[in-house]
């Protein structure tokens, strides 16, 4: 590029010159060759489309190179970016059926749970009955015995009493077999 803009400043100043002179001679065609520089022109052009079309063309062939590797680039990603995509949307599928497995059987879990709950419920419910029965037989055969120690107690006082104030032979016999039975029931 500097080659270039040093060509062109000599062409300018050499047509600078070339303007001055023919201001001189006035308005009109020169045909000498050597006083237009069509020479030095046509080196110039030459030169420039020998030698940019070689920067250029490297230039472009570069540019070329680097588009096309952004483009490649591109591409890789994308089609990382693709297999990533559905290698998560599969991750996903299974975790989704997997959450569902594990809610179906946190589901028959807790039915089985419930059942389990009910049917103890319902055991404890008949153990405690059966106990209340128990309970509830003991605290009878207890008041029974009570009773039963009382009457004891009541007819051995009354059979006392009347021993103290003298019973005829045959009453005291009859109370007597009367107290012993009553004891043996």
């Amino acid at each position: 590029m500097g080659t270039f803009s040093i060509l062109v400043a000599q062409a300018s100043a050499v047509g600078s010159e070339l303007i001055e002179e023919a201001g001189h001679e006035g308005f009109g065609f020169n045909t000498n060759v050597l006083d237009t520089n069509l020479i030095n022109l046509a080196i110039i052009i030459a030169v420039l489309f020998v030698f940019g079309r070689k920067v250029l063309g490297g230039t472009l062939k570069e540019r070329r190179e680097k588009i096309e590797a952004a483009i490649k680039s591109a591409e890789k990603r994308t089609q990382d970016a693709a297999s990533a995509l559905a290698e998560q949307q599969q991750k996903l599928a299974q975790a989704q059926a997997e959450a569902e497995r594990i809610k179906k059987a946190a589901q028959e879990n807790a039915v089985k749970a419930k059942e389990a709950i009910l049917a103890q419920a319902a055991v404890d419910v008949e153990r405690m009955k059966q106990t209340a029965a128990a309970d509830l037989n003991t605290e009878r055969d207890k008041a029974i015995n009570q009773l039963r120690q009382r009457v004891v107690a009541q007819a051995l006082e009354k059979v006392e009493s009347q021993l103290r104030g003298g019973i005829a032979d045959d009453a005291q016999h009859t109370l007597v077999d009367r107290s012993i039975a009553q004891l043996g029931s």
